[in-house]
Parts: C-alpha cells; sequence; structure tokens
C-alpha cells in the first residue's frame, strides 16, 4: 500500500474548496489516513520546500506557503501518487486537464490550490515533515479485501 503527502494551500482554503478537494480523494476510493489544520512556520516551510532554495521563486513561494492556514493529509492507496497526480492536475491551470482540481478551480500557477507529493521518495519525506508516525491511522477499507 502506497502513501503519499497532500496539502490544501492557503489558497484553497481560503476559498473554502476543502471539503470539495477531500471529496474527489474519497470518491476515488482512496484512503484518508492523516490530516491536519495547521499554519506553517517559515522554518517548516523552508524544509519543505529545500530543493527550491536559490531558485527566483523560493522566497515568494515560503511567504505564500505561511501566509494562512493549510490542510495537511497523509493518503493511502494503490498507485496513490500517481491517481492523485492525475487528479490534481497539471501546475499551470492552463495546462491542467479538464475535470482536474487544478483546471475546475485554480485561477494561476501561484495559486494552484494543492500540492502533492511527486515520488515515494518525496512522499515519505514530506509525510516525515508534517505528522509523527503516532498521528498515521491504520485501518482497512472493505474494498480492500478484494483487491
Amino acid at each position: 500500500m502506497e502513501r503519499t503527502f497532500l496539502m490544501i494551500k492557503p489558497d484553497g482554503v481560503q476559498r473554502g474548496l476543502i471539503g470539495e478537494i477531500v471529496s474527489r480523494f474519497e470518491r476515488k476510493g482512496l484512503q484518508l489516513t492523516a490530516a491536519k489544520f495547521m499554519v506553517v512556520s517559515r522554518e517548516l516551510a523552508e524544509t519543505h520546500y529545500a530543493e527550491h532554495k536559490g531558485k527566483v521563486f523560493y522566497e515568494p513561494l515560503l511567504e505564500f506557503i505561511a501566509s494562512g492556514p493549510v490542510f495537511a493529509m497523509v493518503w493511502q492507496g494503490d498507485n496513490v501518487i500517481a491517481l492523485s497526480r492525475a487528479l490534481i492536475g497539471k501546475t499551470d491551470a492552463l495546462d491542467a486537464l479538464p475535470g482536474t482540481i487544478r483546471s475546475d478551480f485554480a485561477v494561476h500557477t501561484n495559486f494552484n490550490l494543492i500540492h502533492g507529493s511527486d515520488s515515494a521518495a518525496n512522499a515519505e519525506r514530506e509525510i516525515g515533515i508534517f505528522f509523527s508516525p503516532s498521528e498515521l491511522v491504520n485501518y482497512e477499507h472493505t474494498i480492500q479485501r478484494w483487491i
């Protein structure tokens, strides 16, 4: 069972899209194993976005992610990383396929509503940044018995 980290960014929270976004992952059959409504500190933002340090968009990214509350989540399921990224859509809303979260709701590349891990290694790293092992809840969906 694969896990991924997803985070509804301040623009998604402020626009009241938490329920809409979460429901898309639930309807897909993915399993929520942890969630946290929080404000990201500067230090946490620096750790999370360390790979972008030195890039022109790094400082604005840190400021944005710490500008308001986020909804951090861990989801699991078969191929959850690829499925999540398909549900989210391309970074630029203009390139995102119709029906994806970013195509349906994002208004600008800098305000694209949601972050999703892009690999198993990054998912593990990001989950560890935002959640302790004791915050991850394991339970069985009935459908898992037949997969």
